[in-house]
């Protein structure tokens, strides 16, 4: 379900964040940014807001579903700032509600211009993070992009001399 939509039509390469609050997500940001700025592409951001587990109690689920559109509100407006800093240009913004895998797979065949998806990869011993395994494994054949997985634990000053 599409909640929230810009166009990215007609923004040459755009460059897809998969918005969450971890650090590995602020790396991916930081790459996509300076890479759409030395590019002249653009920046796009998804935040996926998940289902609730409350499907007993309507009114507890749309409370739930409210604060949870909200916070999404407040995080992509912070990290447009940021991303208008990094790359000179306010990011396309996108709010859906579902999982994350089927929103960023729906997002990129309904959007033509999106051309790179841009993750970062966990570094911990549990692996690169769920989404980057999906992804990367079973539905990788499902992409029509190419995607850059960028290191969580890469610096900013690492990020800079890599875009």
């Amino acid at each position: 379900m599409i909640m929230a939509k810009q166009t990215a039509k007609g923004q040459g390469r755009v460059f897809l964040v998969v918005v969450d609050e971890t650090e590995e997500m602020r790396a991916a940001l930081r790459f996509a940014s300076l890479r759409a700025k030395s590019t002249g592409g653009k920046v796009a951001l998804l935040y996926v807001i998940e289902p609730t587990e409350f499907t007993h109690w309507v009114a507890v689920e749309d409370l739930s579903q409210e604060e949870n559109r909200e916070r999404a509100e407040e995080v992509m407006q912070d990290l447009s700032a940021e991303v208008n800093e990094w790359a000179g240009e306010l990011p396309v913004l996108f709010l859906r509600e579902g999982t994350r895998d089927e929103c960023v797979l729906e997002l990129i065949e309904e959007e033509p211009d999106i051309s790179i998806l841009v993750l970062g990869a966990a570094t911990g011993t549990k692996g690169p993070g769920p989404l980057v395994s999906a992804l990367t494994g079973r539905l990788v054949s499902k992409l029509r992009v190419p995607v850059t997985i960028v290191p969580g634990n890469l610096s900013d000053e690492q990020i800079i001399a890599i875009t």
